[in-house]
């Protein structure tokens, strides 16, 4: 059985979608990648939010951002599968569907992606490309990568 999903805008989570959401933020990105930084970067409200669930519990979420917030183009962020879901290979049905969701919900084809750099295969077998040099975002190497440019 695959994941059921859901695209909601951040007012209409309930509390629980929202702190199932944001702990599996927390344990991915500050726990697991052992870095200290502020999740909550005033974005979320601007969002629509891509949940995947399995089993009542939400494994697997991503940021979808219309052209102009994150960068010029429509753009996918804090893309996260629950580590303990990761030999589902689950993150690659949540790209499709968060390019999916751009196009139906902001009618774009264009997406820009802050990548973390050891990511780069998995976004190009979705067909981002590598659109500037390595740079350094909460210490951690990071690209930025786009998808539908040509």
């Amino acid at each position: 059985m695959g994941l059921q999903w859901k695209i909601k805008p951040f007012e209409a989570l309930t509390v629980h979608e929202l702190y199932d959401t944001l702990q599996l933020r927390s344990l991915v990105f500050v726990v697991e990648q052992n870095c200290v930084y502020l999740d909550l970067d005033g974005k979320d409200k601007q969002a629509l939010h891509l949940l995947g669930e399995f089993d009542g519990k939400i494994v697997a979420h991503a940021r979808l951002f219309e052209p102009g917030i994150s960068f010029d183009n429509a753009s996918i962020g804090r893309v996260i599968v629950d580590p303990k879901q990761r030999d589902q290979k689950w993150g690659h049905d949540l790209m499709r569907e968060a390019i999916a969701g751009i196009a139906t919900h902001f009618d774009q084809t264009k997406i820009t992606i802050g990548a973390q750099l050891y990511l780069k295969k998995f976004y190009e077998s979705h067909g981002f490309v590598q659109t500037s040099d390595m740079y350094l975002e909460d210490d951690i190497e990071h690209i930025e990568m786009k998808r539908g440019e040509n």
